[in-house]
């Protein structure tokens, strides 16, 4: 089995496992104790904070061990909001934020502060000037990842921050990604990250608050981990985090040249292998691991089946996958296909032996799901009729409207419309996805009587 979804959770990395075990002797007492068990848990709580504040590129002092990466960004959110609740309740983040940061920013706003949420490219890039231009003298804390998780897309942190510095605005950074290629660039003043992102253990992430950064944990006060994280410290897990955060830096340049030659090749390849897909995300700025992909006519979940029972663990943000069936927020605004997506993220030590034989089962893989939703061949078209149709996907989700909109285009003359009846909310962003891709114009949306009319007009 061939497991490519290291951008969820990368395999346990050997060292963790090492450091562990060899903790669970030796750390499993109180470490805020003086007595001799306390004093030895307690140097080497020291010693695993000293290692991760070297990797982060801060002073151990500013930097705590939390039970999540999760949790390490709302008590970051929080904690800086309520330290600068004089300045305003105004909080800046990017349209393709962790989910963990948006629930926040939405917290936040039922709690009667303001969100601007900055938009971002196709690429999947927010624009540096935008999103300093969205900075005012109300804005109390602004957050922006380093590389997005899904597309794998480098934000441009180091711009960013220096155009927080110069307002007067902490800038939190999301490094969940991130971290173990490298120190996150730019004069940021808050960042997090997860352990089980870079192989070592879950249930251990960080929070790093530089000093003169106003923050005021919330919640109730606790006397470990200087208040920011309560509760008794999972020592072995963060020794082992710590450990293994090491370990994968050292790796980081000659690992992180291996996978983007896999990675590049997936992007090269898929494209001629498989009719009509999209790769998506930067092409040159982006993780080394990540590549990211979306089949026409396609449902996202069957498709991970399908190369599940071929041997291969990968991911998706198609809205297929997704108990609400809502569509991926970063895919929907980057105003690009969501329909069949399909995140490879290639943890260290992945041999190309196993992503050759992904390029050889993934084309029977898209072909077999698209046979069984009746979507047509690439080429297919048919003797224009001369009179505009509707196509009436009511009650029918991802892919069926577009692979009923792809059978018929053909059918009306250039100059003609395709009207779309759909209620799946996937059809707003995947029918003008469509369009883009097989040039035809998308014209816009009306509400209908039930659901929406998405209006197509053919020009070639």
């Amino acid at each position: 089995m061939a497991y490519f979804d290291a951008a969820s959770a990368a395999p346990l990395h050997p060292v963790a496992r090492q450091a562990m075990l060899a903790s669970l002797d030796e750390g499993w007492a109180d470490p805020a104790r003086l007595y001799r068990e306390g004093r030895r848990a307690r140097l080497l709580l020291d010693a695993a904070r000293e290692a991760a504040a070297e990797a982060v590129g801060c002073r151990a002092d500013e930097l705590v061990f939390t039970p999540s990466g999760t949790r390490a960004v709302h008590s970051g959110v929080a904690g800086a909001l309520a330290g600068r609740r004089r300045v305003g309740r105004h909080l800046i983040v990017s349209a393709v934020e962790h989910s963990s940061v948006l629930h926040a920013a939405e917290e936040l706003e039922r709690d009667g502060g303001t969100v601007t949420r900055v938009p971002v490219d196709r690429a999947g890039a927010v624009d540096s000037g935008a999103f300093a231009a969205a900075l005012d003298d109300s804005t109390a804390l602004a957050c922006l990842q380093s590389a997005n998780h899904e597309v794998g897309t480098e934000q441009p942190v180091t711009e960013v921050a220096e155009a927080c510095r110069g307002a007067g605005v902490p800038l939190l950074v999301d490094a969940a990604q991130s971290l173990a290629w490298g120190k996150v660039p730019g004069d940021w003043s808050l960042l997090t990250a997860s352990a089980h992102k870079w192989g070592g253990p879950s249930g251990v992430g960080l929070l790093v608050v530089r000093k003169g950064v106003r923050f005021a944990p919330q919640g109730a006060a606790d006397e470990r981990e200087s208040g920011r994280a309560p509760g008794f410290e999972n020592l072995p897990a963060i020794v082992a985090a710590a450990a293994s955060l090491r370990a994968v830096r050292a790796e980081a340049a000659q690992e992180a040249a291996r996978l983007r030659e896999l990675t590049e090749r997936i992007r090269a390849r898929v494209p001629g292998l498989v009719p009509d897909v999209e790769v998506v995300g930067d092409a040159v700025r982006r993780l080394p691991g990540i590549v990211t992909f979306s089949c026409l006519y396609v449902d996202g979940e069957t498709l991970l089946h399908e190369l599940d029972r071929a041997g291969f663990s990968v991911s998706s943000g198609s809205s297929c996958t997704s108990s609400t069936l809502t569509p991926s927020h970063v895919l929907k605004a980057m105003g690009v296909l969501t329909e069949g997506n399909v995140r490879v993220s290639l943890p260290p030590g992945t041999p190309g032996e196993d992503v050759e034989r992904f390029l050889e089962v993934l084309p029977g893989a898209v072909a077999a799901v698209r046979e069984r939703l009746g979507a047509p061949a690439a080429a297919e078209s048919a003797p224009a009729t001369g009179a505009d149709l509707v196509v009436d996907a009511l009650g029918r989700r991802c892919p069926i409207p577009v692979i009923e909109l792809a059978k018929v285009i053909g059918d009306v003359p250039v100059g003609g419309t395709v009207r779309v009846l759909s209620d799946d909310e996937a059809a707003r962003l995947d029918i003008p996805a469509w369009c883009e891709m097989r040039g035809q114009e998308y014209v816009g949306e009306e509400r209908a009587e039930r659901g929406t009319a998405y209006l197509v007009r053919r020009i070639r």
